[in-house]
């Protein structure tokens, strides 16, 4: 498992802390496919005879789904989604509760024969939550292992409890969770526990439940497990040693020594008396618990093994890990068999029946043959081998070419995925994004609609990129990224709005052809108009409709204040979405963000019902979205003079500086000259007021003409003789759609004022 950072603001760093960030993932078409790895199982069984069984797949694109399971089939009846980062595992307890954990460092409940409704949200971890147990017989237990070294033991039926409100008003200040709504409910508090070596249940009624706390771990926690009745937990990690604690009480009862490296995998036989492990030093090893040792080792895989499961007697243990390889091997005799190998490495297995689900870094699912119920029956079809107990004789062997030969060549059903994003690259008209998924196809996404508008298939990036090149320059409002399989889009105040284009360039024929437009404003308006039909049928807190900005425990660090933030007269009551910024509700896409109270959550537009609040969004999003507000933009404009080409005999048509927008066309600036050369005097309407301070200059408004270049009101009698007129950068005459940020950047490339030539060009 790699460390990869969560998809919104970092809730655990030591820095100032920014703004939230508002964050949205583009899904696919195909929404009822994994689009990345695939990191847990789970068989659900099924409690009548008749009734179907379900397996739920938990997977690095931040979903778990539900597949109702047919003999020949699979079908996706859920998609459970709240998580914001990479789910790592997911156990089944407590009747119909499953439980995951995440690399966004929480815990959720759901109940999972819903549609996807999570019930529940833990912030317990300080870090990333990588493993997770349940006991069979006892189904209230959980236990949850982290990258923090953290082991907590949880009993679900006194964390799921509700907790009175009079115990909710009685501590503000208690870490939150949300619910599948982004609603807030009781969440446990965070502890200093003083004691080394065990933790008691510590109950506080006006601080909700606190979990016990198995302390030991000095380094990250890989894999956990427990027995039959939830009594015994086992635990490893980076520190290469098995962990054992009393999970009643959270005491240390022993530590076992033998691997060399990270312990990826754990299992305990029901009684609680045997313990197998799977390392990254390739082994897998039995430990007898009542004699606190190894008692067998068995050398089978040639890498790192990450995955364990066993029969239901515990006689044989299903392994696979890095090698890509599947085996079966019977502890008392030490005979191995290769059942299959897959395409990718294998991160867990899920015994069901005669069959066996393998999940690998792939988004795919497959079952294959197993024999559970008498795994004797594989070992009569020949081609085992005797494993080894030192790590080399396996390496040794498969140099020697004696490589076995699988048994299964087909898994019996495969669920499918989608290939996911590997690489994407946003493009320099900063509307479109280039992506690359790991099947080597190249597409197109524009990100104001969220929709991929061009899929090229399996075609160099690089040379796609090189054809997609526009000379146009346009401020970095967005940033992406894929770590999720999907494209996800960050928007951070205040440079989110620092780009604008005009309406025409644009095609929105609501507006005038010259308005200006603010990408992130109309792509947060796309993004929230269902949330802001919803809310229009709700009351609207006091705080709101006065204009004020919400009340949170962040307000005081805020650089921003009323005061100081724009309104955009334009827009005002400006709540019509656009065509270039409409979003897909059949293929919606999901935010992720936070607001003042509820940590980080995770929803597709569609599903917002309107009750979300500055509890749940970031303040200058509302600010934009119901008040057309917007931070100060800086660099809007830009300082250039505008002189006669040396040679030209055009006279001077203005001394010292002019500003303009950033987006001014140069047809603009040719519109301005030739008012100026042709007319005694500049119309009034040219010169915005008086010069800026400190610039000999006037400011050249873009409003004075349309968008095409020609006047609003009709063709003047002086524009019959209009000369002809060129307007040039650096020798190299610029074309008439070429912005004042686009000559900057392409042509003059210096830090200091952009120079502007004009001259007639005669016989035209």
């Amino acid at each position: 498992m790699h460390r990869v950072g969560i998809a919104g603001s970092a809730s655990n760093s030591v820095r100032p802390r920014k703004e939230k960030r508002f964050t949205y993932v583009l899904n696919d078409a195909d929404d009822n496919k994994h689009c990345a790895g695939v990191n847990c199982l789970a068989v659900l069984k099924p409690s009548q005879p008749d009734n179907s069984s379900y397996l739920f797949t938990g997977s690095r694109d931040g979903t778990l789904k539900r597949w109702e399971l047919g003999e020949e089939d699979a079908t996706c009846s859920a998609t459970f989604e709240s998580h914001v980062d990479w789910v790592n595992d997911a156990v089944l307890a407590g009747g119909n509760t499953l439980v995951s954990c995440s690399s966004d460092t929480t815990i959720k409940t759901w109940d999972s024969l819903s549609n996807g409704t999570c019930t529940r949200t833990f912030r317990q971890h300080s870090d990333y939550v990588t493993c997770l147990a349940a006991a069979e017989r006892n189904s209230n237990i959980v236990a949850s292992g982290g990258m923090g070294g953290e082991v907590f033991l949880w009993d679900l039926e006194a964390a799921l409890a509700p907790l009175n409100k009079s115990s909710e008003a009685a501590d503000d200040d208690r870490p939150s969770a949300t619910n599948g709504s982004g609603s807030s409910v009781p969440v446990t508090s965070l502890r200093t526990i003083s004691s080394s070596n065990s933790i008691s249940l510590q109950a506080n009624v006006a601080q909700g439940y606190v979990p016990i706390a198995a302390k030991g771990h000095k380094e990250s926690v890989y894999a956990l497990a427990m027995n039959e009745t939830g009594n015994l937990l086992v635990s490893g990690g980076t520190e290469k040693a098995i962990r054992v604690w009393d999970s009643r009480t959270g005491s240390k009862m022993m530590k076992l020594r033998g691997h060399t490296d990270n312990i990826r995998a754990l299992l305990l036989d029901p009684t609680g008396r045997f313990c197998l492990s799977g390392s990254s030093d390739s082994m897998i090893r039995l430990w007898d618990l009542g004699q606190q040792r190894c008692v067998h080792s068995y050398a089978v895989h040639t890498d790192s093994v990450w995955a364990l499961a066993s029969t239901p007697t515990f006689s044989h243990v299903y392994s696979g890990g890095r090698d890509l390889s599947l085996y079966l091997t019977d502890l008392a005799t030490r005979e191995s068999i290769l059942l299959c190998t897959e395409e990718h490495p294998i991160q867990k297995l899920a015994v069901h029946g005669d069959d066996i689900w393998v999940a690998t870094t792939d988004s795919s699912v497959h079952r294959w043959p197993a024999e559970g119920r008498n795994p004797q029956k594989v070992f009569h079809r020949g081609g085992s081998f005797l494993a080894g107990n030192l790590s080399f004789s396996r390496a040794r062997a498969s140099l020697e070419g004696s490589t076995p030969v699988p048994v299964y060549k087909e898994p019996t059903l495969s669920i499918d995925g989608i290939p996911g994003i590997v690489r994407c690259e946003i493009m320099n008209n900063r509307r479109h994004v280039l992506t690359k998924d790991n099947a080597g196809s190249v597409k197109l996404w524009e990100i104001t609609r969220g929709v991929c508008i061009q899929n090229y298939g399996p075609v160099s990036f690089e040379k796609k990129k090189e054809e997609l090149f526009e000379m146009v320059s346009i401020p970095a409002w967005f940033s992406v990224d894929s770590k999720l399989g999907n494209l996800s889009v960050h928007l951070d105040t205040p440079q989110c709005f620092s780009a604008e284009m005009y309406s025409a360039d644009l095609n929105i024929t609501e507006k005038a052809e010259d308005d200006k437009v603010n990408l992130a404003r109309e792509t947060l308006k796309g993004l929230l108009a269902h949330w802001l039909s919803k809310k229009k049928h709700k009351p609207v807190s006091q705080s709101l409709v006065n204009g004020e900005i919400p009340s949170g425990r962040d307000i005081s660090t805020r650089s921003i204040t009323l005061s100081k933030v724009e309104a955009d007269g334009n827009a005002e009551n400006d709540c019509a979405v656009y065509p270039p910024f409409e979003f897909s509700t059949v293929t919606p896409p999901s935010i992720i963000t936070e607001g003042s109270h509820n940590g980080q959550w995770r929803k597709k537009i569609t599903e917002m019902d309107g009750t979300e609040d500055e509890k749940d969004l970031p303040w200058w999003v509302l600010d934009c979205i119901l008040h057309n507000r917007m931070p100060p933009r800086e660099h809007t404009k830009c300082s250039f003079y505008l002189q006669p080409y040396e040679g030209s005999t055009a006279q001077t048509v203005t001394q010292g500086k002019l500003s303009a927008p950033r987006i001014l066309r140069i047809h603009k600036v040719v519109n301005y000259v030739v008012e100026k050369l042709v007319l005694d005097k500049p119309l009034d309407s040219l010169i915005d007021g008086p010069f800026a301070p400190g610039l000999s200059g006037g400011q050249l408004q873009q409003s004075t003409i349309g968008g095409d270049g020609s006047f609003r009101s009709g063709l003047k009698p002086w524009q019959k003789l209009k000369p002809s007129i060129e307007i040039l950068c650096n020798n190299q005459v610029l074309t008439p759609d070429m912005s004042l940020a686009t000559v900057r950047t392409y042509i003059w490339k210096k830090s200091e004022d952009l120079v502007l030539n004009y001259r007639i060009v005669p016989g035209r």
